[in-house]
């Protein structure tokens, strides 16, 4: 296995932006996550850019993004405070992670499809559809660790992890091309839902398997998966750093207070993204967050030809390269010295604006061409969560819970984030 880990941000925007066209995801990618067909996150070239063309004119409608801002306030009255309230209320424990992802998974399919899967509520319900999300998450980083010929024999016998990818693949054919064949025979007008649009916009369209439908459902499953992952993720660990730093949380909320005329002991209320876009700490906190422990802590390219990185590394067309967003989030030559500490300050200008950091030095969101279509969007999403969590509720890491990353194509949590919730007066 010909491998290279960089964590160079020269060698990052050379491969990200410069050279980009020689750095393309590439067949090897495409073959690990297979599961994910013709989506955006597995193609390369015209397929690529016309997934890019297509979700960016749909993710950028003022129409989507009300929709958007809708939707996640709807989940958090009717879900995510009521749950947050019934754990306080007994002063027992819960793992903010399931919950997180729970309201994640619920908002990106009402976003997607107009279905409310309700797998967040009081009791927590076991709903097969979310837990084989998790699964094929760890299968998928397996995949990626192994030699080929190692997990292809598990996946021809159908055993341990490659069991639960095949189930799991099984399972969003099933559910998702329900949605694709009701909305196909509906005869009301077009919502501003993503498989409305998708459907709209790609009608004829049938990608590299000669199949409009599956083309869809490729596309909608790869935004699910992300829609999902990057903001519980990312809520996750940030929850986490403020537990541990109490001198942050309460910057946020002297802010909320001062920006937002906000007084002590008013009443719960809303917050619309024009206010949670004043609350420039409140952002540097998440971006702290995603700088720590970023949700896609590396990105993999494969080199179309030869050539040498800016670090002086040859590469050739074998050679798997994988572009270290964690790595490069602890770097002293990139952050400074304190750069493990949780600073939300440098995220500020002395006039106390959102700094600019440049996208190949902070590489959460990724860079170049690929950089994150729903990054607008999971900042929406973030804020009013983390806003509204911070304003009503004290949150303390239980002790002696265990904190580890699991073995995941996502940066998760492995034993979750078991917490208690207090009720802030």
């Amino acid at each position: 296995m010909d491998i290279l880990f960089t964590s160079d941000p020269a060698n990052y925007h050379y491969i990200s932006t410069t050279n980009f066209h020689n750095y393309p995801k590439g067949p090897e990618h495409r073959e690990i996550f297979d599961i994910l067909g013709d989506g955006v996150f597995n193609c390369d070239s015209k397929l690529w850019e016309l997934h890019r063309k297509t979700t960016m004119s749909l993710f950028n409608r003022p129409d989507f993004l009300n929709l958007v801002e809708q939707t996640t306030w709807n989940n958090m009255e009717e879900k995510l405070l009521p749950d947050l309230e019934f754990v306080s209320e007994r002063g027992s424990q819960t793992n903010l992670q399931e919950i997180f992802q729970r309201f994640a998974f619920d908002s990106i399919f009402n976003l997607a499809v107009d279905y409310d899967p309700k797998t967040l509520s009081v009791d927590l319900p076991y709903t097969k559809f979310e837990v084989a999300f998790t699964k094929s998450e760890e299968a998928l980083f397996i995949r990626n660790v192994l030699p080929k010929c190692c997990w292809k024999l598990l996946k021809r016998f159908q055993l341990g992890n490659e069991k639960h990818l095949s189930d799991a693949l099984k399972l969003s054919d099933e559910v998702m091309y329900k949605f694709i064949n009701e909305e196909r025979e509906k005869k009301i007008e077009p919502d501003f839902r993503l498989l409305t649009g998708f459907m709209r916009e790609y009608n004829g369209q049938s990608g590299s398997y000669d199949n409009n439908n599956k083309f869809i459902k490729d596309t909608l499953l790869s935004l699910v998966f992300a829609g999902r992952d990057s903001t519980s993720s990312t809520l996750t660990w940030f929850f986490y750093l403020l537990a541990k730093n109490p001198v942050a949380e309460g910057k946020i909320c002297e802010e909320m207070h001062t920006k937002l005329g906000i007084k002590e002991g008013e009443k719960w209320r809303k917050f619309c993204v024009e206010e949670l876009e004043k609350l420039a700490y409140l952002h540097g906190a998440l971006c702290e967050a995603l700088r720590l422990f970023p949700a896609i802590p590396v990105n993999p390219r494969t080199p179309a030809k030869v050539d040498t990185l800016p670090s002086g590394h040859r590469v050739h067309k074998n050679t798997k390269i994988y572009l270290h967003s964690y790595a490069m989030g602890r770097m002293e030559m990139i952050w400074g010295q304190d750069c493990l500490e949780f600073k939300p300050e440098r995220w500020l200008s002395e006039q106390g604006r959102i700094k600019h950091v440049p996208s190949h030095k902070f590489t959460a969101f990724h860079a170049g061409p690929r950089s994150c279509l729903g990054k607008k969007i999971t900042l929406i999403q973030m804020k009013i969560v983390a806003a509204t969590i911070v304003y009503n509720y004290n949150v303390e890491v239980v002790d002696g819970h265990p904190i580890t990353q699991s073995k995941s194509v996502i940066l998760q949590m492995k034993y979750g984030l078991m917490v208690k919730l207090t009720k802030k007066k």
